[in-house]
């Protein structure tokens, strides 16, 4: 999955930027103050993915 088309997926769903790291984006979901980081990498693997959105508490992405 795309970076970019991950991370609208992350805003959508109530989830904000709140740091840079060195290697990597801490998302923070407003709802349920949850925290997970994301790689800067162009692409997300999959897996990665529902593993984000499962720390995060909100729905998988869609392929």
């Amino acid at each position: 999955m795309k970076l970019r088309v991950f991370q609208r997926h992350l805003q959508k769903h109530g989830c904000a930027f709140l740091r840079e790291g060195a290697n990597h984006t801490v998302w923070y979901n407003t709802k349920n103050n949850k925290t997970s980081t994301v790689p800067r990498h162009p692409e997300v693997d999959d897996d990665l993915a529902v593993k984000i959105c499962k720390d995060l508490e909100i729905s998988r992405p869609k392929k």
